[in-house]
């Protein structure tokens, strides 16, 4: 694949060189890369690996850093209303919790209201691992896209938005 400046970006209308096969005059055969799927998985592959890659030098899975970013802003929250919150499975935070406690980063307390309730809690090493991965999260944006000026950021950004809110799609993305 070839890389592409930000000013050869095409336009929308635009189509790209070779976007259909032709085996007849009847049997057309579309290529790989006349689909956006092909180039948004190309990206999205890149990006996640090397985001990945980032944090795992930190001990921590991209799961695992989106849960302790959602308790970042949200102390306190219990386990199923984080699931909710995170579009996981009660079970898939459940084992995310655990590897979470496993590494002293969170804490499961009793609820003081319901005692059969509990609450999760960011420990001092969580808060203060957070802020760090927020880096490499930035960091990672700053190399997968900063050679996009402003606006095409900010048309990728809304673009990408308006397909999840089309899709119906829910959750944080932590595969």
């Amino acid at each position: 694949m070839s890389s592409t400046s930000p000013d050869k970006i095409p336009r929308a209308g635009e189509r790209g060189e070779g976007s259909v096969r032709r085996t007849s005059e009847h049997d057309e055969v579309s290529t790989l890369e006349t689909h956006l799927g092909y180039w948004l998985r190309a990206v999205s592959n890149h990006v996640s690996h090397a985001f990945k890659a980032k944090v795992e030098r930190q001990d921590v899975t991209v799961a695992e850093w989106v849960v302790l970013r959602a308790l970042f802003d949200g102390d306190g929250i219990k386990p199923s209303e984080l699931a909710v919150k995170l579009g996981l499975t009660r079970g898939a935070i459940s084992k995310l919790v655990d590897r979470l406690v496993a590494k002293e980063l969170v804490s499961v307390r009793s609820d003081v209201r319901d005692g059969r309730a509990q609450r999760l809690t960011l420990r001092a090493s969580g808060r203060r691992l957070v802020p760090k991965l927020a880096a490499l999260a930035d960091e990672n944006d700053a190399e997968c896209f900063g050679q996009l000026n402003p606006e095409q950021r900010a048309f990728l950004l809304a673009t990408l938005k308006g397909l999840v809110e089309h899709l119906g799609l829910q959750g944080a993305p932590v595969d």
